[in-house]
């Protein structure tokens, strides 16, 4: 395998993470056209669909590093036996979760505290892309095994499409063109599930012609529970640090719901669906940089990996500056795109001021964290997330924002100040070098 440059991992990952998050905005925004209300259902049914999928980041997540550290000590067979591992759990757990949310979709989202329009909107919603979820799953898998190959391009091609489908669908439905019928937060939810279906099966055709075969689930025979306790060790550490981060957004989304005003709610929608392209090159970066610092330490190039993940950070947080601080002058018109309301307008475009502080924060944890992943070291920003997320963030929140009655703008500190806590004990982490010590590959 030719050796991998950085640039040349992070562009298509940029561009294919752009239009992830651009399918999302694409729900909002075309569902704002339609009804606010339903535009804020999807952010809240979306909260829940993020708690269930906290699994299939155990096996994606844990199955990236080790497919990398395999790599990089040149066991190509080691990489193959992780990536029928990946598909075949993800595929089993797709189909559990799945059924869960088509079932309770109801129950679920009135545990967070949806109610009355929200809650009739988010359970249409939740029914059909949480019934399809184990599409994702997959797809996920797929996506991991394809990048960790260094063949980001076709990932990023894949998911151009999946945003023209979702797109087009999207109009279509919502909108009630060429004659169909206006179907609101339904059509959204049956465009989405629909582009990710294509994507899976474009995806699974591409990893089967050009990198594995079909035959390499006959390298479950017998059943590699070696490889399937490594990715535990490093998959379930990372899915704690995601499963609580979104169980306090949860949290927190709940305290908006019941505590709050619902120009708040429409606000925070609204925001969080610009902020995504504040720190989509860090998310970039971190994904790039983690499979090179996997093949590197796989390969036991420390120092190299050193530099490479300070080389990595920087980039991404000139970037992620550049970004936020363009946004929050350009406030007043970014919220315009989405409603004429002027006091939600006036509200976003000061917490997108705030903003900019928060953006440092995540961009450093977003990297560096994801280099110390690819060196197989989990546990300490775990430990760190549990710590910052819950006492800094989530209580942070409900004092700034309900108990001092700051609002949305407590939110927003108390949100930045959990990241700044976390970028700065990771930037120590990395710092340590005692990631060096977690490689997990063998060269057999």
């Amino acid at each position: 395998m030719k050796k991998m440059k950085l640039f040349n991992l992070t562009w298509p990952i940029f561009i294919e993470t752009a239009l992830f998050m651009l399918l999302g905005f694409i729900d909002v925004f075309v569902l704002s056209k339609y009804n606010d209300i339903a535009a804020s259902s999807v952010n809240t049914a979306n909260q829940a669909v993020s708690i269930v999928t906290i699994v299939f980041t155990v096996i994606s997540g844990a199955s990236a590093v080790i497919i990398s550290q395999c790599l990089g000590a040149k066991n190509k067979k080691g990489a193959s036996r992780i990536a029928a591992i990946s598909l075949t759990f993800n595929m089993a757990f797709g189909i559990i979760v799945s059924a869960i949310l088509f079932i309770f979709n109801t129950p679920i989202l009135r545990f967070i505290g949806a109610e009355g329009k929200i809650l009739d909107y988010s359970s249409q919603y939740l029914a059909i892309v949480g019934g399809t979820l184990f599409l994702q799953a997959v797809l996920s898998a797929t996506s991991v095994i394809i990048r960790n190959h260094g063949m980001t391009q076709i990932s990023m091609y894949v998911t151009v499409g999946m945003n023209i489908v979702n797109t087009v669908l999207d109009i279509i439905f919502v909108l009630g063109l060429f004659g169909m019928p206006r179907l609101g937060v339904l059509g959204v939810a049956i465009a989405t599930s629909f582009s990710r279906f294509a994507g899976t099966i474009v995806l699974l055709i591409v990893l089967f012609r050009k990198i594995e075969k079909p035959s390499i689930f006959k390298l479950l025979k017998p059943f590699p529970w070696g490889d399937v306790k490594n990715i535990i060790k490093i998959g379930v550490p990372s899915a704690l640090e995601t499963f609580l981060y979104n169980l306090s957004q949860l949290v927190i989304t709940s305290i908006v719901l019941k505590c709050m005003t619902e120009i708040d709610l429409i606000t925070k929608t609204y925001v969080q669906n610009i902020t995504m392209f504040f720190y989509i090159f860090a998310v970039s970066i971190g994904q790039a940089s983690q499979i090179l610092i996997g093949h590197l330490v796989g390969a036991k190039k420390f120092d190299e990996a050193y530099r490479q993940g300070f080389r990595g950070y920087r980039n991404a947080l000139i970037v992620t500056f550049i970004l936020s601080a363009t946004g929050a002058l350009l406030g007043q018109y970014i919220m315009g795109i989405f409603t004429v309301n002027q006091a939600i307008i006036t509200l976003g475009a000061n917490v997108l001021l705030i903003d900019i502080i928060l953006e440092f924060g995540r961009t450093t944890n977003l990297v560096v964290i994801a280099c110390l992943r690819g060196a197989g070291d989990v546990i300490f920003p775990t430990g760190c997330a549990i710590f910052s997320m819950w006492v800094i963030s989530t209580l942070g929140a409900y004092i700034l924002a309900v108990a001092l009655g700051f609002g949305i703008y407590g939110l927003w500190i108390a949100f930045a100040a959990d990241e700044c806590f976390r970028g700065i004990m990771m930037i120590f982490r990395w710092k340590s070098r005692k990631w060096e010590s977690k490689r997990i590959a063998t060269n057999s």
